[in-house]
């Protein structure tokens, strides 16, 4: 199984990297990639306009690695490099590697291994993984933890659909833990939304791909070193009405594919309160737009599919009755209380007991605060709960 089967250019990855103003973190993140032996391997690395010394660093890579391949072109945006790198891929598979990530090595060479143990016919259209958080990076109190789904994505067969194991588009969506065959991206037509900067567009692609993938196969073992909450990150700088024009985004792709199994539309659910959450840790209640973006992004869950969503705390889902202008019901509590202790359960079991009783610290923290603010982030994954990174230093 090899590029040739599909391309003809006889490479097993592409690993594309869009860079922009990254030149403190590139040469790790390329070195990391370079650490893959057993596969064919090429690494297209895309200058967007960078105006610090990210080019210089690529150029050195591309000098004594021939499997590094530079594009310098003018700023576009995350979306439209990434596209860009897709299209010059020859590769059978296809990854995403962020300039400010890196990967352990043989990451490649494992995902493509573990494709080609099935034997299929055609490859498996997505390989998926989970990833390391690098908690926060650069300081002295940090940590690498394993992330939420860890040791949560059992299906009972592989290959798999989405609708066998739908949570794997509840929780962040961590593209870039996952090789993608390029035949199933070109044939079904998947691109990125290109905008401004970085935009929150892994948020579409992420439910293009899992929603449109027949095959799919997942390997528990995490690669992927993700630093979380840089400075500069779209957590502290980031337009509060992009994650709900996203969602939007993301719930027109289950329209259109005709998504209508049960999980994965309560995946999508849980996606919105999580954003919601976020969104009113930051005054968003006090907003008349950003409320009426959440009433508009409740107006499209069904109400039983409201009212199901156990993991998510009891005054946020009247609240959004509310605000989606129906009755609000009475929604119990019990059931929520029995979640944040498999909740604490889970973190207590992957990531140890100091981790988990910090968290704990903090949801007690939101809970006094919501007296006077409102329901606060449901923090644990990244930048509230499985919000991707999309920082100014990736986009534009």
């Amino acid at each position: 199984m090899t590029g040739q089967d599909e391309r003809g250019g006889g490479v097993d990855v592409s690993v594309v990297v869009p860079c922009y103003n990254t030149e403190r973190y590139l040469d790790q993140a390329l070195a990391s990639a370079e650490q893959n032996d057993r596969v064919s391997l090429e690494i297209i690395v895309l200058n967007d306009g960078s105006t610090d010394g990210s080019l210089d660093v690529m150029r050195r890579h591309e000098g004594r690695d021939a499997r590094v391949r530079v594009i310098d072109k003018p700023n576009q945006g995350y979306g439209a490099t990434v596209n860009r790198g897709f299209a010059e891929a020859r590769g059978t598979y296809l990854a995403i590697l962020e300039p400010d990530d890196w990967v352990e090595p043989h990451m490649y060479d494992d995902l493509f291994d573990f494709a080609r143990s099935f034997c299929l016919k055609t490859p498996p259209d997505v390989v998926k993984s989970p990833y390391w958080r690098i908690w926060m990076p650069g300081t002295p109190d940090e940590r690498r933890l394993n992330c939420a789904y860890f040791r949560r994505i059992r299906p009972s067969r592989q290959p798999f659909t989405l609708g066998d194991c739908p949570r794997l588009v509840q929780h962040h969506p961590s593209i870039w833990s996952a090789l993608y065959r390029a035949g199933f991206i070109r044939d079904r037509s998947i691109r990125f939304k290109e905008v401004p900067g970085a935009g929150w567009v892994d948020n579409p692609f992420w439910y293009e791909t899992l929603c449109q993938a027949e095959t799919i196969v997942y390997l528990d073992t995490p690669y992927y070193c993700y630093r979380e909450d840089l400075p500069g990150s779209s957590s502290a700088t980031r337009d509060l009405a992009l994650s709900f024009d996203r969602w939007q985004d993301m719930c027109d792709v289950c329209d259109r594919l005709g998504v209508t199994d049960e999980g994965v539309r309560r995946a999508l659910a849980v996606v919105g309160f999580r954003y919601a959450g976020e969104a009113m840790a930051q005054g968003a209640l006090e907003d008349a737009d950003l409320r009426a973006r959440m009433g508009a992004i409740f107006s499209r869950m069904d109400a039983e599919t409201i009212l199901s969503l156990d993991n998510v705390a009891p005054r946020l889902r009247e609240l959004a009755f509310r605000l989606s202008g129906r009755e609000v019901p009475r929604v119990a509590a019990l059931g929520y209380a029995r979640g944040l202790v498999r909740e604490f359960s889970h973190s207590l079991g992957i990531n140890g007991v100091g981790f988990a009783l910090a968290q704990t610290r903090r949801y007690l923290r939101r809970r006094a605060s919501q007296n006077r603010r409102g329901p606060r982030r449901d923090g644990g994954e990244g930048q509230g709960k499985g919000l991707p990174k999309s920082a100014p230093r990736k986009g534009r």
